[in-house]
């Protein structure tokens, strides 16, 4: 965590998603499916949401980031396993930042708190999807260092499973 005031003065803080804060979380994923333009979560998946991330053998861990004590912004993510690496991979499954708070340095400071995760925990990569329009988040990730993969993301969904 970083705690660091950044060049707009604009206080910092990632913390845990606990039952407290809970409804903040969900409040931003919500805003995530807006600007993605898909349909946020239903009350059972909020239910199964709170759940996975709350239980004793969470499925997923979730931290929330604060701009001077207002929390703007989060990260969910889970591990998978690199066969060819034998090591644990950190998979960031959402990152975001509220639209007016972007450009401000929390992005960075989530990223980067995920790189501090990602060598504690002493895994061999980083892996995360972009969508193919969201130009300013894949400038984002080149900007950290990201590369591009020539990987085909598949998916079954639903009663295909």
């Amino acid at each position: 965590m970083s705690g660091n005031e950044n060049t707009n003065t604009e206080k910092i803080a990632i913390k845990k998603v606990t039952p407290e804060n809970f409804n903040k979380f969900i409040e931003l994923i919500e805003k995530l499916a807006e600007y993605e333009k898909l349909t946020p979560p239903d009350d059972d998946a909020k239910k199964r949401l709170r759940e996975d991330a709350l239980s004793e053998n969470p499925r997923y861990e979730a931290y929330l980031g604060f701009m001077n004590g207002n929390p703007v912004g989060y990260i969910t993510i889970y591990y998978t396993y690199s066969t060819f690496l034998a090591k644990p991979t950190l998979y960031l499954e959402d990152i975001f930042v509220l639209d007016e708070c972007r450009k401000q340095g929390l992005g960075k400071e989530l990223f980067e708190f995920c790189r501090n995760i990602a060598r504690t925990k002493e895994c061999g990569r980083i892996d995360w999807t972009v969508l193919t329009w969201n130009e300013p988040s894949i400038r984002f990730y080149e900007k950290q260092g990201g590369k591009r993969q020539d990987w085909f993301l598949y998916r079954l969904e639903g009663d295909e499973i």
